[in-house]
């Protein structure tokens, strides 16, 4: 398989503090790929850098083979790399289908955009059953799937999703890591995955990195690491 993003050597400074520290990794086509490891450890940081909306120090980044680094957020967007940030960022007083709809800005195929969201509402059932609600009365997981949705109205060959299970309730953490495995099969969107839920992130995905401050400590098969001593006392729980 090719790679469609190319994480190369990369450093990252917040002021004069590092955030990356000559970090690799790299997403082949297909693929969901995880990034595990605590709060502080740089995960985010690598997708504020694939997305623009942090300039690196050094290093480059690729997807499909071209140079990204230095673009503008929005034309990484229309590249085809889309982003389901921390914490949702839902615009509350907004319908259901205008959330969704902002996720297609950059998309001028009408036609197109509607079977997209004719899609998204059939894989989120329960966005269809809401469609004319303001997007402030869902709850906390509702709102999860609602932005994953927002994210795949852009039509991504890539998907980005930071911490996608934080503050959710357990039985909706489970739903919206199927709608992963299944966005992954089924829409051919390859995934990368930032989680502190690290036990969900190496179960839906194919390879992993457990980062440790600003670097990448190890890395390998998901299935392996997810046996891996090392891996289970630092990231789950010893167990």
């Amino acid at each position: 398989m090719e790679n469609i993003l190319t994480f190369d050597n990369v450093e990252l400074y917040y002021d004069h503090v590092y955030a990356l520290k000559r970090v690799s990794i790299e997403v082949k086509e297909g693929e969901t790929v995880a990034l595990i490891g605590a709060n502080g450890a740089g995960k985010s940081s690598i997708l504020r850098a694939i997305t623009g909306l942090s300039a690196i120090k050094s290093g480059s980044i690729h997807f499909m083979g071209e140079q990204i680094n230095g673009e503008n957020a929005a034309g990484i967007v229309k590249r085809g790399i889309a982003m389901v940030p921390e914490g949702r960022r839902v615009f509350p007083y907004m319908s259901i289908k205008d959330n969704l709809l902002m996720g297609a800005f950059t998309r001028d195929d009408k036609a197109e955009v509607k079977n997209t969201l004719d899609s998204v509402l059939e894989r989120f059932p329960r966005l269809r059953e809401r469609y004319k609600q303001s997007a402030g009365t869902l709850s906390g997981g509702e709102q999860q799937m609602m932005v994953i949705g927002r994210a795949l109205m852009a039509k991504p060959r890539l998907l980005l999703l930071d911490e996608p299970s934080l503050g959710i309730a357990p039985k909706l953490v489970q739903d919206i890591a199927r709608s992963i495995v299944a966005i992954n099969r089924d829409e051919k969107v390859s995934v990368l995955l930032v989680e502190q839920n690290s036990r969900m992130a190496l179960s839906i995905s194919n390879r992993a990195y457990a980062m440790s401050t600003g670097s990448v400590a190890l890395t390998g098969d998901s299935k392996d690491l997810m046996t891996d001593d090392r891996i289970k006392a630092a990231y789950l729980g010893g167990a």
